[in-house]
């Protein structure tokens, strides 16, 4: 069935894990008959989770596409993960909604990730609903989260649904009647005598609520101190839109209570597609608008078993599997495969995506945050803004000879998960993965062993140190080989000393007499650029030297280019240590987001890592930021960490600065460890 672009819905479910997301979408999939039985998250067979590392570890990795059928309209409910290591999933689903609903449990209340995904929605400036889940579960107590909500948010947030005392069902406050739930069969009941007044109570909040969403229904509320049914939907469906009003609904997902009521609400109160703003475009312009030029947005690509999907919403225009678009990052025009509307991983072939609906593309070579559009109508859309990735490991293969395995693999990842990196540190010799977090990490080895039958494993990233000499020194280096015939002969004296300058090489000559022949300095500045690849303590680069050839030797006969190329080396090999040579830690500047509350934590834990607190400022979140200068070497484990001290509450950008002399102790730890290493290899 095709739908107008009026009829169509986008909304992301949002929240903490285990939360209950999953499996409200499943239920609404259910109970609209869109398939025949509900799976169950710990049975592994729902619609959303249906990776196979999601089945294995029971939580959603990446977001899913529901398409549920009801009341006239289509609602593409896209499940988001609740793990903070997948928030770029969420971040992707919450660029092509229009509404976001966060679960809260009734158990549990506001969660971290609820109030992260608040924060989420504000600077998308996307209306809100909030979802209070497992109702029916013991010592859940909706009214007591309903109070933190309009504590923590203020007045506007207001229930619209709320649980019958006996748990059957929920009243529908806007239109002052209850559902109740009988195994999958719900029906619409007058409200219980037992539970009339709260229904009241909360009722005149939600209708004073509501009023405050316009002029004219503010003044008709002061005349007459009520409104009607369908003047508290204009009110709600406008301060949903314009974010002066946040319903509360709320639910038990496993027996249904709440569901249809849900669905009821997102159908009357979130806005269609044509009626939130159009997405500023970084170049070219855009309306959403049914009859005017295509363009979509891709916002989640998926290369597996079952194929290659390219995720789009339609912004403008319509998008048939026939046509020729034109891909604005990559610069070229292509024609479209086939066209899937997808549920989990069930493809349904159609014919023609309409604006404001979200569907896939089969086997198109396009990239996540692509912009694809009419040839003559070019638009850019703004990326995905994923944060920068913040806990590295080096990964390398169990078995030797599988690097290029796991290269290839990590490369055809990172095409579905934008939000990891991966670096071949050629200091350090090893393929760097970053990530959000272990979790993730963890997942990519695993889907690299299932996709790509290759096991690999992590360790910790080695940290790019230097070294540098501190005193003048001369010294002697000299290369004699005689094997028969033209031998090898090379003689020289080199100047090593300090030089603030630039940490490359500063290489000059000062012979006199022709001592050594001019043609041969290049030779000799060559043996040294690759000597000071590897310093003399750890192995790691000398920065900041200068180095002067001031005299030598040479034979007629023996000498050549490769003669004092080597003899540069030993002169190097020779003074280096005579040097007073030290080791340099990389200094990375860091700022840590944290409420006030944590602020002692986080500061004796920075002094523990040796870091430097340089200051503290107060954020527009209520929030306090940490500026401090921490060794790189200490922040292998802080994301895992600062997440422990702060519930999860608390946020960092690190960045690298300069270098810096390491304290004594810390050069001898690393030193052993490069010999440990060196003996290993």
């Amino acid at each position: 069935m095709s739908y107008a672009t009026k009829d169509i819905r986008n909304i992301c479910f949002l929240g903490h894990g285990s939360s209950g997301k999953t499996t409200l979408a499943e239920n609404m999939l259910y109970i609209t008959g869109a398939i025949d039985r509900q799976g169950k998250v710990p049975d592994g067979n729902t619609v959303c989770d249906y990776d196979p590392e999601e089945t294995k570890r029971q939580f959603s990795i990446s977001t899913s596409v529901a398409p549920v059928e009801f009341g006239g309209c289509k609602i593409n409910v896209l499940d988001c993960p609740g793990y903070f290591d997948f928030a770029g999933e969420t971040l992707a689903a919450i660029r092509v909604a229009e509404t976001g609903i966060i679960f809260c449990t009734a158990k549990d209340g506001i969660s971290v990730g609820a109030e992260r995904n608040w924060k989420l929605l504000k600077k998308a400036n996307l209306p809100c609903m909030f979802y209070i889940s497992k109702c029916d579960e013991e010592h859940g107590d909706y009214d007591a989260v309903l109070a933190a909500l309009q504590e923590k948010y203020g007045s506007i947030v207001c229930a619209v649904t709320a649980p019958l005392s006996d748990g059957s069902g929920v009243i529908d406050l806007v239109h002052n009647v209850a559902y109740q739930t009988k195994g999958n069969k719900t029906t619409k009941i007058a409200i219980p005598d037992a539970d009339a007044d709260r229904a009241e109570s909360l009722r005149e909040v939600l209708t004073e609520t509501a009023a405050g969403a316009s002029e004219d229904l503010m003044e008709k509320y002061f005349e007459e101190m009520t409104l009607t049914d369908e003047e508290i939907i204009e009110g709600l469906r406008v301060g949903v839109l314009e974010r002066s009003v946040i319903p509360v609904f709320c639910g038990s997902a496993m027996t249904g209570v709440g569901t249809e009521a849900l669905l009821r609400a997102v159908v009357d109160y979130a806005p269609a597609p044509n009626a939130a703003a159009a997405p500023a475009p970084v170049e070219g312009s855009l309306a959403i608008d049914s009859n005017g030029p295509t363009c979509a947005f891709v916002f989640k690509t998926v290369s597996d078993q079952f194929g290659k999907f390219s995720y789009i919403k339609v912004l403008s225009g319509s998008v048939t599997s026939d046509m020729s678009l034109r891909n604005t990052r990559a610069d070229s025009t292509d024609k479209l495969g086939r066209l899937y509307m997808m549920r989990g991983k069930k493809n349904d072939e159609i014919k023609e995506l309409v604006c404001g609906d979200i569907g896939a593309i089969g086997k198109m070579d396009y990239k996540t945050g692509d912009t694809i559009c009419d040839v003559k109508a070019p638009v850019v859309l703004p990326a995905i803004e994923i944060p920068v990735p913040c806990y590295s490991m080096a990964i390398s293969p169990k078995a030797k000879g599988q690097e290029d395995k796991v290269s290839m693999g990590l490369s055809r990842l990172n095409e579905e998960d934008i939000s990891f990196s991966v670096v071949n540190n050629g200091e350090t010799h090893q393929l760097v993965v970053s990530g959000a977090g272990d979790i993730q990490l963890d997942v990519l080895c695993a889907k690299l062993r299932t996709r790509f039958g290759v096991d690999s494993e992590l360790s910790p990233a080695r940290v790019p140190y230097r070294e540098k000499i501190r005193k003048k020194v001369e010294a002697h280096g000299r290369h004699k080989k005689q094997t028969g015939g033209s031998g090898q002969f090379g003689d020289v004296w080199i100047r090593f000393e300090p030089q603030f300058d630039t940490e490359e090489l500063v290489f000059a000559e000062e012979v006199f007499g022709g001592s050594v022949p001019k043609n041969f300095f290049p030779a000799v500045e060559k043996g040294l650029r690759d000597a000071v690849n590897r310093g003399v303590l750890a192995g790691y680069p000398m920065v900041n030297l200068k180095a002067v050839l001031y005299d030598g030797s040479y034979h007629p006969v023996d000498s050549n280019e490769m003669a004092f190329k080597t003899a540069a080396q030993l002169a190097y090999k020779a003074g280096i240590p005579e040097a007073n040579p030290v080791l340099l830690e990389p200094i990375g500047s860091l700022a840590v987001t944290v409420p006030s509350d944590y602020m002692g934590d986080v500061i004796g834990d920075l002094n523990k890592r040796r870091g430097r607190v340089m200051g503290m400022n107060p954020d527009d979140d209520g929030n306090t930021v940490i500026e401090a200068e921490v060794p790189m070497a200490e922040m292998s484990s802080y994301t895992i960490d600062l997440r422990s001290m702060t519930q999860g509450r608390g946020s960092f950008v690190f960045t690298f600065d300069r270098y810096e002399e390491a304290p004594g102790n810390v050069q001898q730890k690393v030193i052993e460890e490069a010999k440990a290493l060196a003996e290993n290899e």
